[in-house]
């Protein structure tokens, strides 16, 4: 049975064309959209791969400088740095150190870009902790060892001061913990970087699809998880918007939602509720392993599904887009911006 407006109204029409096709998109991947995320460790030649992230390595500094030449030169819009240090103990000292491997990876990054794309960190200590937790432990009622939220309040701050030291462009706090967000403003604001904007991880969710970035930057907890201070999947989407209200109240210039496709529900409240505030979505680490894994058995179009999915979050409403697929995209991006 036709409607009333066949055929006047055809939708093929708009369809029909391929170029017309593209005239009319409105959602596309653009480079300098994207960052992408880079492990840095100590050593002098190190391109380790990560088993579990095919395509992924972690670096020492000097392998680490090429790969910020070819983001460079490819107008990614950043990267963001997690470093994994030669030693960890149980406050993540090397992330408050000059001389730590985050502070060099940052120094090294800004001589090689220069203005040509944002060099971001990760501030949290899960990579910098012998016990795999975002900060400080301490004993609670309950019988475990939990996140002092204050103390490590104190150490974030110590952590963001060490990286705008170094000349980080923009730092971006990972841990969920109560009050980062405000915390970090003031000590960046004290120490006179009041023009360092913060990217709060501000609905980030206790996920299984973290498992593959847990090898990456050696932070898997060594007892416990991190349920107790990252979001519940199954928590109401009003917690998710009361947490992202709460870091823009405390200053954050950017909000992140992640994970990124099992979260686009929580893309678009974010787009609908505060509008004019940019959003980011991290396309994690299980995400791209179960595409790798999927395309090298011939089960998918690896090409296809990426720029499926990254449009995906970008119609939902995220205008930046952390992805391990940031520099495949970027060098192909006829094929991806284009596709009929």
């Amino acid at each position: 049975m036709t409607s009333i407006s066949f055929p006047t109204t055809r939708m093929r029409r708009l369809r029909y064309n391929p170029v017309l096709r593209k005239l009319v998109r409105e959602n596309f991947i653009s480079p300098d959209r994207l960052i992408l995320p880079l492990f840095v460790r100590a050593g002098k030649g190190v391109r380790q791969p990560i088993p579990s992230m095919p395509g992924q390595f972690q670096l020492s500094i000097d392998e680490f400088a090429k790969e910020v030449e070819e983001a460079a030169e490819l107008g990614l819009g950043g990267l963001i740095l997690f470093g994994i240090p030669e030693t960890k103990d149980a406050i993540g000292s090397d992330a408050m150190s000059d001389n730590g491997i985050i502070a060099k990876a940052i120094r090294t990054a800004k001589t090689i870009a220069k203005n040509r794309l944002l060099i971001i960190t990760d501030v949290c200590f899960c990579e910098y902790t012998d016990h795999g937790h975002c900060g400080v432990l301490r004993e609670t009622s309950l019988g475990r060892s939990d996140v002092d939220n204050d103390t490590t309040l104190e150490n974030l701050v110590r952590q963001v001061i060490v990286q705008a030291r170094a000349g980080v462009d923009m730092v971006a706090p990972s841990g969920m913990i109560d009050g980062m967000v405000g915390e970090i403003r003031r000590g960046l604001d004290d120490e006179g970087f009041t023009n360092i904007p913060i990217m709060s991880y501000a609905a980030k969710y206790a996920s299984a699809f973290y498992g593959p970035f847990r090898d990456a930057a050696e932070s898997a907890p060594k007892s416990g998880d991190r349920r107790s201070y990252q979001m519940d999947p199954a928590a109401s989407a009003a917690q998710a918007l009361r947490e992202i209200q709460l870091d823009i109240n405390e200053g954050a210039d950017i909000i992140m939602i992640k994970p990124a496709l099992a979260y686009l529900d929580i893309i678009r409240l974010a787009k609908e509720h505060f509008d004019g505030i940019p959003i980011a979505a991290y396309n994690v680490s299980g995400e791209y392993s179960m595409v790798k894994a999927a395309a090298e058995r011939g089960w998918i179009d690896e090409k296809a599904v990426v720029t499926e999915s990254l449009t995906a979050m970008s119609r939902a409403g995220a205008s930046i887009i952390i992805t391990y697929w940031a520099k495949d995209i970027a060098s192909n991006l006829i094929h991806y911006t284009n596709q009929t």
